[in-house]
């Protein structure tokens, strides 16, 4: 096991700050089946413990924007059982979004961006040793300092390579394979393109737990060919991957990659959520537990548009909606959500065209 995180002084940092702790892990601490929601916490994995160790040590240090506690959490009433958490301390105190004007804007050294993290929001360093496969990108997990949930985290490529938010597969494997050392079934990971709710164009995924399971883990979904398939579950259809274990991850995360670079060439930004969940047929078709990468395709939206009852980013495409005020809070329904969700979605036709293309372009 790695040591305790060290009172040392971190690259930039004061000596008394807490550096990030060095995560080497191997194939061996992948967790095939995680616990089950009857009981999340039962079994955490020595990468939960390390998270949530460094995690809420800052919180107690006050390295975050605000104190995090327990959010009121209610399922509203319809059949997308859509998840409403009131967190009205990160509507108000979250860093405003950066502007963004379009989906290949460069990297801005004069933006806020993650070269200028504080070393004690800093609490690991991924690092695997071994196989399978090339190793991914080594990823430096930070906290997200407004955070929505508890161990919510930011997953990085090294800051100083100041990578614009575009998704590559070396960073995208290197996410997957965190997904699979957690043990928690709601450790999900995930991420907002450029015109699709990122708020940091500098590249970046986002990790965090979250207590409730979503119809997108396990509902069936429509197969577009033996790679590719459309999950309608939830408040929004999204384009479905599927890794079933670890030696998947390597050709799941180039797949991924090169729909979300088909994408952007066709004026699309995107959202890429991973999480534990069923074969793509769903439960009881055969085969095991894997991950579920989901990939949505939306028209861009640069900017806040006025009367929007909340912003739509990789939460509210899942089914969580984490709500700034607590009328809102209240009052929504699923039809008002869904209603606010779908203004960012594509017509039905353009959708399946676009599912057509990137079946051939998978298949090429």
């Amino acid at each position: 096991p790695v040591p305790a995180m060290a009172e040392t002084a971190a690259v930039g940092g004061q000596r008394g700050e807490p550096s990030p702790e060095e995560f080497v892990y191997s194939e061996e601490d992948f967790v095939l089946q995680a616990a089950g929601w009857d009981d999340p916490d039962s079994a955490l994995s020595r990468f939960d413990r390390a998270l949530l160790a460094g995690w809420s040590d800052r919180m107690e240090r006050g390295v975050f924007r605000y104190r995090l506690g327990p959010l009121p959490t209610r399922v509203l009433p319809g059949p997308v059982c859509l998840v409403a958490q009131l967190n009205e301390q990160r509507g108000a105190q979250r860093r405003p979004p950066q502007p963004v004007r379009s989906l290949r804007d460069p990297f801005d050294p004069g933006a806020f961006n993650f070269t200028r993290l504080r070393p004690a929001e800093l609490l690991l360093q991924l690092c695997r040793a071994g196989g399978p496969g090339p190793p991914p990108d080594p990823l430096l997990v930070a906290i997200n300092a407004s955070p929505l949930e508890r161990g919510h985290v930011l997953l990085l490529p090294e800051p100083a390579r100041r990578l614009p938010q575009a998704l590559t597969a070396p960073v995208l494997r290197g996410a997957l394979e965190a997904a699979l050392l957690s043990a928690h079934p709601g450790f999900r990971v995930g991420f907002n393109g450029l015109g699709g709710g990122a708020s940091v164009n500098h590249l970046h995924l986002h990790g965090l737990y979250l207590g409730h399971p979503l119809p997108l883990e396990t509902a069936p979904a429509e197969p577009l060919g033996p790679r590719l398939a459309l999950l309608r579950a939830g408040p929004a259809p999204a384009f479905l991957f599927f890794a079933a274990g670890p030696a998947a991850l390597e050709p799941v995360s180039r797949a991924v990659c090169r729909a979300a670079e088909h994408l952007g060439g066709a004026g699309l930004a995107c959202n890429v959520l991973a999480t534990r969940g069923d074969p793509p047929a769903g439960p009881g078709a055969g085969g095991g537990r894997g991950l579920r990468v989901l990939l949505w395709a939306r028209p861009p939206r640069f900017g806040p548009k006025a009367g929007e009852p909340f912003a739509v980013a990789l939460c509210e495409l899942a089914g969580l909606l984490p709500l700034p005020a607590a009328p809102l809070y209240r009052d929504i329904t699923e039809a008002e959500a869904l209603s606010a969700i779908r203004q960012h979605l594509l017509p039905e036709h353009e959708l399946l065209r676009l599912g057509g293309e990137l079946l051939r372009l998978l298949e090429s």
